[in-house]
């Protein structure tokens, strides 16, 4: 149930608040591609079978979470909005500033991200039937789909890592979402060292791995929280500015008439 727990609360969140600001368009990606490759990984390694399970609920819930991300996210800056990373690309040249190639899962249509995801599954349909009659490629193939998916999933809250600290906040990311993968990470681990059934090393390496991201994200939210600092700063600069437009525009408006009273001083008596 973990794929319902950790996600379920964030797209409520999205569709409640009408906006997917803060929230990294990476996780859906990683996960996606994580629990496909996990699924046709599944017929070589022949693991525990409650971890296929929750690897086909994974796609559908992070379909719908991908869904609602991308009808809600924030314009771009040059619109008026707000954006932010990861949909307009992290910008700014600070040293967490990247340049994808082709622009990759930063598309501001959203037709590119389901095709994606339609040739890789139409891609990994085509290996298997072509791979299956041939054993010894078969086996290796699986391997290698098999750890590449793990790999993938473990690298799961680093997107969400380096937004956090680019933005130095938390915003947008909801702190069930944290609670349930720390939580269901320490218990995915214990389970994977403690199981009596069959689980392959690359579960128990990369889970370990993303239990240790886990607990890093949990150290941002501790040290910047959920609020949106910059946005208060600049809140306030704008209104500022505001004031001092109106200022500078009030005493020009008292210097354009200054001249016209002072002539009108002395050209009345002359005229007398």
């Amino acid at each position: 149930m973990s794929p319902i727990i950790s996600y379920g609360d964030q797209i409520v969140s999205m569709h409640r608040s009408k906006t997917s600001a803060g929230f990294s368009l990476d996780i859906p990606l990683i996960m996606l591609v994580a629990s496909f490759l996990r699924i046709f990984y599944w017929p070589g390694a022949r693991f525990d079978a409650s971890l296929l399970v929750q690897s086909l609920i994974m796609v559908v819930v992070q379909l719908i979470l991908l869904k609602i991300a991308l009808e809600h996210r924030p314009l771009p800056a040059t619109k008026g909005g707000e954006g932010s990373a990861p949909f307009s690309g992290l910008e700014g040249g600070g040293p967490l500033a990247i340049q994808r190639p082709y622009n990759f899962w930063q598309w501001r249509s959203h037709k590119p991200y389901w095709h994606f995801l339609l040739y890789l599954l139409g891609g990994l349909i085509v290996c298997e039937i072509l791979f299956r009659p041939m054993e010894p490629i078969y086996d290796a193939y699986s391997v290698m789909i098999g750890y590449l998916g793990l790999s993938i999933e473990a690298t799961l809250p680093i997107p969400q890592l380096i937004s956090n600290a680019q933005k130095q906040s938390c915003k947008g990311f909801r702190l069930s979402v944290l609670a349930s993968w720390i939580g269901g990470d320490a218990m995915k681990v214990f389970w994977f060292f403690t199981s009596t059934s069959e689980i392959p090393m690359a579960f128990k390496v990369c889970g370990c791995f993303q239990a240790a991201c886990d607990c890093l994200l949990g150290i941002q939210y501790f040290i910047y929280g959920a609020e949106d600092n910059d946005a208060i700063l600049k809140e306030h600069a704008m209104e500022e500015a505001h004031w001092a437009r109106g200022h500078r525009t009030s005493q020009s408006h008292t210097r354009s008439l200054s001249p016209s009273k002072r002539s009108a001083m002395f050209n009345e008596p002359e005229s007398e």
